[in-house]
């Protein structure tokens, strides 16, 4: 027999009248709640602080600047800075216009620009590759120049995607470039164009498959398996994996290209706080194991171009050659932001098969090649010839 709890007239007119008074209070206070439950539920909850002292700085600004501010630059500084003060270079504030060319970058749409990969060395801005066929190649910009100023704004102390950011911009319009070169400053106006700049390219150099990743987007996956099918349809058992100068891109996109190489192995490992978060692992076929592989990356291989050193590296699938990379072994996530901005937060480390972290250490080479500037204008790329080499 089963029992049925009957409910009196009375205590559910009591129910709906508590529930009405908590759905007004939820309306009317919903931080204040949310800041009592939320740790009851396992949720981190932040506090807001007492904002008296910046509405202060505020007023004393509006009331004593000898010039013009809006509010909506005031707004928009504040939030830089309010993010900046957290002191980690990973975790940024994008306004609309950042976060709208941001997006574009990583589903494949690099727009107009001058044809250029920027990233950090010795903590400046500096041009690491320079694209054939582009608006930059033509006005004589070289790899290794440092990147000084933009259409006459500062760029020390900025991020790549800042940089980036500012010099990309309409086809057809000019984009005023200083750099610095060799203790000399050179100045240049280069008209952005159109940059078709696909993330993988595939050449062959003799009897040897060479796989180039410029960066890990949308389109990287497609693209890296179409090279592979290539690879096995021709017969080819050699190849170079060259991830220099990438400076990362979506974990997915790594977890694609590992996923050639390795069978159902675990990537990385996620984790906040010392506890673990998530876990990635490999797909169940890898059209490429198996191959002799050279891995090259240097000082500019960074966060997902990691990722994928590290687990080849670890598993022994390939011969890393070049220099140790940039050492970013923290992931971020992104979230949208009202007005259009994007808040790109770090959200814990990851760490390689073998339970590593890189981060600031990064990854050494099983064989070290050095390469300078020199040698990268003059097309003397020695550590692909060194990988030549050992692939023979």
């Amino acid at each position: 027999m089963i029992e049925r709890k009957g409910v009196s007239v009375g205590a559910l007119i009591a129910a709906v009248a508590i529930t009405l008074v908590f759905g007004f209070v939820a309306g009317t206070r919903k931080d204040e709640i949310f800041e009592a439950v939320g740790p009851m539920l396992g949720q981190k909850v932040a506090i807001a602080p007492n904002w008296s002292e910046l509405n202060e700085v505020y007023k004393a600004l509006k009331n004593h600047y000898d010039g013009s501010v809006s509010d909506s630059q005031i707004i928009e500084g504040a939030k830089k800075g309010l993010v900046a003060a957290a002191g980690d270079d990973y975790t940024i504030y994008m306004d609309r216009v950042e976060a709208e060319e941001f997006s574009k970058s990583l589903s494949g749409d690099v727009g107009a620009g001058i044809g250029v990969e920027i990233g950090q060395r010795n903590g400046v801005p500096t041009i690491l590759r320079v694209l054939k066929d582009n608006p930059a190649k033509a006005a004589g910009v070289l790899a290794g120049d440092i990147v000084v100023m933009v259409n006459d704004e500062d760029m020390s102390g900025k991020t790549t995607d800042e940089v980036a950011s500012r010099i990309r911009g309409e086809d057809g319009t000019s984009v005023k470039v200083k750099f610095y070169r060799s203790g000399e400053e050179l100045e240049l106006n280069i008209v952005r164009a159109k940059i078709n700049n696909p993330s993988v390219e595939l050449s062959y150099k003799n009897n040897v498959a060479i796989i180039t990743i410029s960066r890990f987007d949308q389109e990287t996956g497609s693209l890296v398996k179409n090279a592979a099918k290539e690879i096995n349809d021709k017969g080819i058992d050699k190849i170079i994996l060259d991830l220099r100068g990438n400076g990362g891109g979506y974990v997915s996109a790594a977890q694609d290209v590992l996923s050639l190489w390795l069978q159902d192995k675990l990537l990385l490992t996620e984790k906040a706080n010392g506890r673990v978060i998530d876990t990635i692992r490999s797909g169940g076929n890898a059209p490429l194991a198996g191959k002799k592989t050279i891995v090259l990356a240097d000082g500019s291989s960074a966060s997902a171009s990691e990722i994928v050193v590290g687990a080849l590296k670890d598993y022994k699938a390939a011969t890393f050659v070049g220099e140790k990379t940039f050492g970013k072994g923290s992931v971020q996530d992104q979230i949208s932001l009202s007005g259009g901005g994007l808040l790109k937060v770090t959200i814990g480390r990851w760490y390689t098969p073998n339970d590593t972290n890189i981060n600031k250490s990064g990854i050494k080479p099983d064989i070290e090649v050095k390469m300078t500037a020199d040698d990268i204008n003059g097309n003397n790329d020695t550590q692909l010839k060194r990988a030549l080499e050992i692939l023979k």
